[in-house]
């Protein structure tokens, strides 16, 4: 495992986050197979592979995630050697106030997730969404207030438009508030979009990637077929993964990945990770993981490396999207 800056910042992360949304998930999903009797394997394994770093949010599996967490992963390390990321801001209950980055939801779900977690400070609090209703002004005083509490470490955001997040690292330099250090934005071979605007804006900033769904839901293990179907639960189970998902673009590139990953002699998946982690601004992909398997097999893939010709010959393919007309 490789270990780096969270952006420009001196928090320290694994080169591989483990995300959380598949915990809690037993019985609400076909592929979810993390609860409280399974999950300690999957983080004793991610811990004995160098995996330091792992994210949840307050609405996985309305709060699971984070139970699960602080029952289970709290108590296999010292917490100075995890680093762990939570998110806040989509509706919890049919409350009026509980969603949202508002302050009087910021405050109440802190110290609520702060239980839930069983620990005393979150390393990285990030906006799950903004809404449309809250200044920016408000939510970014918010939430330093919050650092200074000593209840978060540092800041960052989620899925939004760069002009958003680039409001909110403008507001924190000009009222000297906590800066965000951190983008989980949606990145992988097969969906690049963000490449646009969001990564430039994060690469100038000193703020790191930390996106999700880095293989695209398991397309990019390059272990399914036209035809609809797959090797692991998710591509067997997951209704967002059928085969009419995709477009001829990203099938050449799955095709791609598994030449690449022939001459590199590691799995397709491995190359897909390699690729991400070439990235100047990308600091950890957020992986999820339905077999121990996985989790070995992403913590080798910051170990292979990429040559600028193989990178390009996987990103030859890709069609970027046109933006719909005014």
């Amino acid at each position: 495992m490789k270990y780096g800056p969270l952006g420009r910042s001196g928090l320290i992360v694994s080169r591989i986050c483990l995300g959380g949304n598949s915990w809690g998930a037993k019985g609400r999903r076909g592929w979810g197979k993390f609860d409280e009797t399974e999950a300690p394997a999957y983080f004793k394994r991610a811990l004995d592979v160098g995996i330091t770093f792992f994210d949840t949010a307050d609405n996985y599996n309305a709060g699971r995630s984070e139970e699960i967490m602080g029952s289970t992963l709290m108590k296999m390390a010292r917490r100075e050697d995890l680093v762990i990321s939570t998110k806040v801001g989509i509706r919890q209950s049919p409350s009026q106030n509980d969603v949202g980055t508002g302050r009087k939801h910021l405050l109440a779900s802190i110290d609520e997730q702060l239980k839930r977690l069983q620990t005393d400070y979150i390393d990285v609090y990030q906006l799950h969404r903004l809404d449309p209703y809250t200044p920016v002004e408000e939510t970014m005083y918010t939430l330093d207030q919050i650092v200074k509490s000593g209840k978060v470490r540092y800041i960052g955001g989620s899925t939004m438009p760069a002009y958003k997040f680039a409001q909110m690292i403008m507001i924190a330099d000009w009222k000297g508030y906590a800066r965000p250090i951190a983008m989980q934005n949606l990145y992988n071979l097969i969906a690049r979009e963000e490449e646009k605007e969001m990564n430039r804006l994060c690469h100038e900033q000193g703020v790191g990637l930390i996106p999700y769904s880095p293989l695209a839901r398991g397309f990019l293990a390059a272990n399914r077929t036209k035809g609809g179907g797959g090797a692991t639960e998710r591509s067997k189970n997951d209704a967002n993964v059928t085969a009419d998902s995709y477009r001829d673009s990203d099938w050449e590139i799955a095709e791609r990945l598994k030449k690449v990953a022939a001459g590199k002699n590691c799995s397709p998946a491995q190359a897909a990770l390699a690729w991400m982690l070439s990235k100047p601004y990308m600091a950890a992909p957020i992986i999820g993981a339905t077999s121990l398997d996985q989790l070995t097999s992403a913590a080798q893939a910051t170990e292979v490396t990429l040559t600028a010709d193989e990178a390009k010959m996987l990103e030859e393919p890709y069609e970027f999207r046109v933006p719909p007309a005014n």
